[in-house]
């Protein structure tokens, strides 16, 4: 399967030759912060493919009432390119599933032309028992290893809950660091990038997630730039400083300011991406409590007709 930027440039040579001078100038007027040498080094320009995060439909998924065929029948009716495969909902959860239904989804995804995009694990890497965490680590791997058969390019992952008690958000971010950094060099191993989502939870700011981007220092790391999960301040502003760092997204029908939530401004999104360029999936996760195909379809559609695609 053909993945969108599947050979990344070194960080440290992003700035070479006038397409990196290109996205380089794009983002100069991103805050200090921002500009990192962990940005994505990719060429200019944008290249925006449609993708829907199987979350989109956890009601049905885990009732029992949809699975994975449907969900990419879905894609394929609506004219969808890829499709984030979430973990949550395979059999056997969070243990990995047979090999027979990685392939048989691979292949339904594939014969109906819809690209798996990434799946997604749950971890917790905030707990300060390190054999605990280990179990973590470990699942991650594992869950790696499934995304290679899938043929994912990504796997999502988790920060973890909060600070605990005793500690601080810097000894938590030392360890998470070495973690992650662990998981991404066994991603690079089986060609498969880690990517933080974060989700309000132990980050909740852009710098945040920006800190533990420096401090993981790998090019098989990166973030899921999460636009509903940024609630601190103004969205947007939150959203422009990680735009560098996306090696995918969750496009939500909501941003925040801090509890007050908002509808999405795609528009503002658009040119928010636009200025600083993006070549991959855009997965859109509709949230709505029923789950409806309807209501996921007109999500999808409103974002299509914003974005050309």
């Amino acid at each position: 399967m053909k993945t969108p930027d599947s050979t990344l440039i070194p960080r440290r040579n992003f700035i070479q030759g006038l397409g990196g001078l290109a996205v380089a100038a794009a983002c100069l007027a991103l805050p200090r912060s921002a500009r990192a040498e962990a940005r994505v080094s990719r060429a200019a320009g944008l290249k925006l493919k449609l993708a829907l995060n199987a979350y989109s439909f956890n009601g049905p998924l885990r009732a029992g009432t949809m699975n994975f065929d449907d969900v990419v029948r879905f894609c394929a009716e609506q004219g969808i390119d890829g499709l984030d495969a979430t973990g949550y909902y395979m059999p056997g959860y969070p243990k990995v599933p047979e090999d027979d239904y990685i392939f048989r989804l691979k292949r339904t995804a594939f014969v109906n032309g819809v690209s798996i995009s990434g799946t997604g694990a749950r971890n917790d890497f905030t707990r300060p028992d390190a054999a605990i965490r280990k179990t973590d680590v470990q699942l991650i791997k594992s869950w790696i290893e499934v995304a290679e058969k899938l043929g994912a390019p990504v796997l999502r992952i988790f920060s973890g809950n909060s600070v605990p008690a005793g500690h601080t958000f810097d000894e938590v971010l030392a360890w998470m660091a070495d973690d992650i950094r662990e998981c991404a060099d066994y991603g690079g191993r089986h060609g498969v990038l880690v990517a933080v989502q974060p989700h309000d939870d132990f980050l909740k700011t852009a710098d945040q997630v920006i800190r533990l981007v420096n401090a993981v220092n790998s090019e098989w790391f990166g973030v899921i730039l999460d636009i509903g999960s940024l609630r601190q301040g103004d969205p947007y502003a939150e959203i422009e400083k990680l735009t560098p760092y996306a090696i995918s997204w969750q496009v939500k029908e909501q941003v925040y300011s801090g509890a007050a939530a908002m509808p999405v401004d795609l528009k503002r999104l658009k040119a928010l991406i636009d200025r600083c360029g993006y070549r991959g999936f855009l997965p859109v996760e509709a949230l709505d409590a029923r789950n409806s195909a309807d209501r996921v379809a007109k999500f999808m559609a409103q974002v299509r007709q914003e974005f050309a695609l």
